[in-house]
């Protein structure tokens, strides 16, 4: 017999063995909201009634640790990411499954992702660096304690909504709910837990990489992007309009006829090319992500 929200917890952490990370955060943080939230109304409406009287009539309702397991499967199953990567057919042609990534929709959300990357990750940089610079550096007066406590919390915040992101355009699960807080917790207990919870270092150092990520992500992209587009389009501008896209030393320089074809499609192939490595990058950064903002 369960006897507590904790034992509560650790078995629905069990019963969900083997399930996605993301997925099992979202269980226990639902499951202790609700319960302690059914508890304390429990306790204000009579103070004659026993808590663990009050936690057995809830679990009735809300269910006991494996239908809840059973439950969240279910929802899992139904609920995929927009953009979740799904098997890709064996009985398609090489070529057919070559150049079907410009139907694929995850690998324009991981384009989309790695082009924006550079702006999320001046926002985050700045973010952390300020947040430590300042708090370290007033950690001696009174009012720098607040301060890191403050930037600490934010950081879980920023995590939450990068996950968000990387759920939309990168098609990995990331949890879909912030983290359960009880405020019963005294003020204390509430900060220790934010500092021995490894999400909240692993988070703060996810925001300082994501900046050399966004950097080598944008450039990577943008030239892959360009340079595919220039050779595409090139042979036709030289063509049509007498006008060679290659300058050197002032000059302009004419590729015989016979390249130009050769040219356009090098630059279709580059394009294809560089679809499947946005997709491929999209997928270890998700791996990524997950690894690094999502709670153990």
């Amino acid at each position: 017999m369960i006897n507590s929200i904790d034992g509560y917890l650790d078995s629905l952490k069990k019963e969900l063995n083997g399930c996605d990370s993301a997925t099992i955060q979202d269980a226990l943080s639902d499951a202790e909201e609700h319960l302690r939230t059914a508890i304390d109304q429990g306790l204000e409406e009579s103070d004659k009634v026993v808590e663990a009287d009050i936690l057995a009539n809830v679990i009735e309702k809300y269910g006991t640790p494996d239908e809840t397991a059973n439950a969240y499967r279910d929802m899992e199953e139904r609920l995929k990411p927009a953009f979740a990567r799904p098997q890709v057919s064996s009985n398609k042609s090489i070529i057919s499954r070559f150049f079907g990534i410009f139907a694929d929709a995850g690998a324009w959300g991981s384009l989309m992702y790695m082009i924006f990357a550079l702006v999320t990750g001046i926002i985050y940089f700045t973010w952390a660096v300020t947040g430590i610079s300042i708090g370290l550096s007033m950690i001696v007066l009174i009012i720098g304690i607040p301060i890191i406590i403050i930037f600490l919390y934010s950081v879980r915040g920023i995590a939450f909504i990068e996950g968000r992101i990387v759920e939309a355009l990168l098609g990995e699960r990331m949890p879909r709910r912030s983290r359960f807080t009880d405020k019963n917790v005294k003020l204390w207990d509430r900060i220790k837990n934010l500092l021995t919870d490894r999400s909240t270092w692993s988070g703060i150092l996810y925001l300082i990489l994501q900046l050399p990520l966004g950097i080598i992500y944008f450039s990577l992209m943008i030239t892959l992007i360009a340079t595919s587009i220039a050779s595409i389009f090139a042979p036709m501008v030289e063509v049509l309009m007498n006008v060679s896209l290659i300058h050197f030393g002032g000059e302009m320089y004419y590729a015989p006829l016979w390249v130009l074809p050769l040219i356009t499609v090098g630059g279709i192939l580059l394009l294809t090319i560089s679809m499947h490595l946005a997709k491929f990058v999209g997928k270890i950064h998700g791996k990524y992500a997950k690894a690094l903002l999502v709670s153990e």
